[in-house]
């Protein structure tokens, strides 16, 4: 026989519980809006997004804290990597000059080659001051956004938006114009990623829609050494030299498609490229010869490009490295 203390016990404990549940859900009579509507059958309601990837919000990153904390970090740690691993040498910076002698200069776009995860802080470091404290990085939203602790250090560490390298986002494409209008600078690897293989890509249109949508000169820039030391697939950086070269302020003409401008972008990074590894004159001379040599590598096997990558690496800073000197026996 059950013990007559255990069964009011019980009773107490279900009364206790339907207590809770009418005091935790007080409107479970009513509906819509007080409860989540229902769903008919046979319908799919698309996920919520995460708050990760391009919907990541970073206007958090550009309040004066934040900010403050970024001025540390870009002239403190950033600098000092980018000068113990890639030791640049700059060129090129004297034709920004007339946009930085306007009392107010404007935004610009820079439109570098892209090898390696190396490069943003390198062109941190490169990029002069009067752009340098305004500007935003585009960053790969599948990659730097991912993750919420990834995430936040991208925005602070480095300013960076998230954009869709897979499909052009009007949400990615309109905060971009956005923050141009505001004033802020941009960062934006025309290639959409690192080169897997060490050669150059094409480009991609998304600096010269910017351009045309802003009214922003595009700046390209060639960089040349990143991706021997720290390449795509590499597990630790070599330390090693590399070399910047700033090319002239571009924007589109008068009833220029986006496409053509990209490709008359392109066509400057390549006359850059060829500078880099060799000096100006004889590269203006190729360009306006229309052989200039490709950066997307010739059209061979892949051993034969890796063959003519070395080759080409031999040319420019990456193949000046520092090495250790031979003492050899005297045998006389």
């Amino acid at each position: 026989m059950a013990n007559p203390y255990m069964k009011r016990a019980q009773k107490l404990a279900g009364k206790a519980e339907s207590a809770v549940r009418q005091a935790t859900t007080p409107l479970r009579n009513f509906g819509f809006p007080f409860r989540a509507p229902t769903v008919p059958r046979g319908v799919e309601v698309p996920a919520e997004a995460s708050g990760l990837g391009a919907h990541y919000d970073t206007d958090w990153a550009r309040r004066p804290l934040a900010s403050s904390i970024r001025g540390v970090i870009t002239r403190g740690p950033i600098r000092l990597a980018a000068r113990i691993l890639t030791n640049p040498e700059v060129t090129g910076v004297d034709r920004l000059a007339s946009l930085q002698r306007l009392e107010n200069p404007p935004p610009v776009i820079f439109a570098p080659t892209h090898h390696s995860h190396l490069d943003t802080g390198l062109m941190i470091r490169s990029i002069p001051f009067t752009w340098r404290r305004d500007l935003v990085v585009a960053a790969a939203a599948d990659y730097f956004f991912d993750k919420k602790w990834k995430s936040a250090v991208s925005a602070l560490a480095l300013n960076a938006v998230p954009i869709d390298r897979e499909v052009t986002g009007r949400k990615s494409s309109d905060m971009l114009v956005t923050l141009m209008t505001k004033g802020n600078s941009l960062l934006i690897y025309p290639e959409g990623g690192r080169s897997p293989d060490g050669w150059g890509q094409e480009f991609k249109g998304g600096a010269a829609y910017l351009a045309a949508k802003t009214g922003a000169p595009v700046i390209p820039v060639f960089i040349d050494g990143t991706g021997s030391i720290f390449g795509k697939g590499m597990k630790r950086p070599k330390p090693g030299r590399t070399k910047v070269v700033f090319g002239a302020p571009m924007w589109p003409e008068a009833g220029e498609s986006t496409r053509r401008f990209n490709a008359r972008i392109e066509a400057e990074a390549t006359v850059l490229g060829d500078e880099a590894l060799t000096d100006y004159w004889s590269a203006r001379s190729r360009a306006a010869l229309g052989e200039s040599p490709s950066l997307m590598g010739p059209e061979h096997t892949s051993w034969r490009r890796d063959w003519d990558l070395a080759d080409r690496r031999k040319l420019g800073a990456a193949g000046k490295r520092r090495r250790a000197k031979r003492s050899w026996p005297d045998l006389g």
